[in-house]
């Protein structure tokens, strides 16, 4: 039997990718096991399935903290290990005109709170963490927190569309709107930029003349719930390796790309 990984999951919604994995772990399909249910919302339905199911969960509210800045700057404490300079360098969430003071803003409040995350985690002693709809981007702060060795990628993030295409907040519905004739869902490491990370997997669907936004969505999440398990099992089994790959291009210019290679069993 290979090793049962302890998975934490972070979520903002109804938490219906949680009930899969969930599922999965229960039936044995996944050699893990779900050690928390963490929200930035307090009112996220999916917190209930974490409850009936026994399993530990917490909230560290987003909004709160986000509006508490705003009222009063001067009273936000910072992580005593927060370096701005380190993280201004790191991130690409935004691009470069973005204004400074909002990329301030943004890293410092989601600083705060991801060290309120990491409080609440550093008990569990997680393999894997898994966004399963964590409506939140994280800052490097974070991110460097929880991939402590070097090389080994350990977020794992489900987005509704096929990346690199139409990341953010609706992929399912920037699918629709573009008038795309596929769609699909797209399951990928977390990095310093939002939806860019190296992809594990992804699954498609036809979209129809007849269909719309609802029922494209239903298509996706039928596959969301099937794809997102199979690629937690492959880290559980110690097959998924992140590498940096070179091409030669004309004129001899060198492109770099980072992949996921999936292992063969032994």
């Amino acid at each position: 039997m290979d090793k049962i990984i302890r998975i934490g999951a972070l979520i903002s919604g109804g938490g219906t990718n949680l009930q899969a994995i969930i599922d999965a772990c229960e039936s044995g399909r996944i050699d893990g096991k779900i050690v928390f249910v963490g929200s930035d919302n307090p009112d996220a339905r999916g917190l209930e399935r974490g409850i009936k199911h026994k399993i530990p969960t917490f909230i560290v509210n987003y909004k709160s903290i986000i509006q508490g800045y705003k009222k009063e700057p001067e009273q936000v404490v910072m992580p005593d290990d927060f370096d701005i300079d380190d993280i201004l360098v790191k991130q690409s969430i935004f691009p470069d005109n973005t204004s400074a003071e909002k990329i301030k803003s943004f890293l410092i409040t989601r600083a705060v709170a991801e060290a309120k995350l990491l409080e609440e985690m550093k008990s569990y002693q997680i393999d894997l963490l898994i966004l399963a709809g964590f409506m939140r981007n994280f800052t490097p702060y974070f991110i460097d927190r929880v991939n402590t060795n070097p090389g080994v990628q350990r977020i794992m993030n489900i987005h509704p569309a096929l990346l690199p295409a139409f990341p953010g907040v609706d992929g399912y519905g920037d699918t629709f709107r573009y008038g795309c004739k596929v769609g699909g869902c797209t399951i990928h490491f977390v990095d310093y930029g939002e939806d860019s990370g190296p992809i594990i997997g992804q699954k498609t669907f036809q979209i129809n003349e007849d269909d719309t936004l609802d029922s494209i969505k239903e298509k996706g999440l039928k596959l969301e719930w099937d794809l997102y398990p199979k690629c937690v099992q492959l880290f559980a089994q110690g097959r998924l390796k992140t590498v940096k790959m070179s091409h030669t291009l004309q004129k001899n210019k060198i492109y770099q790309r980072t992949v996921v290679k999936i292992a063969q069993l032994a």
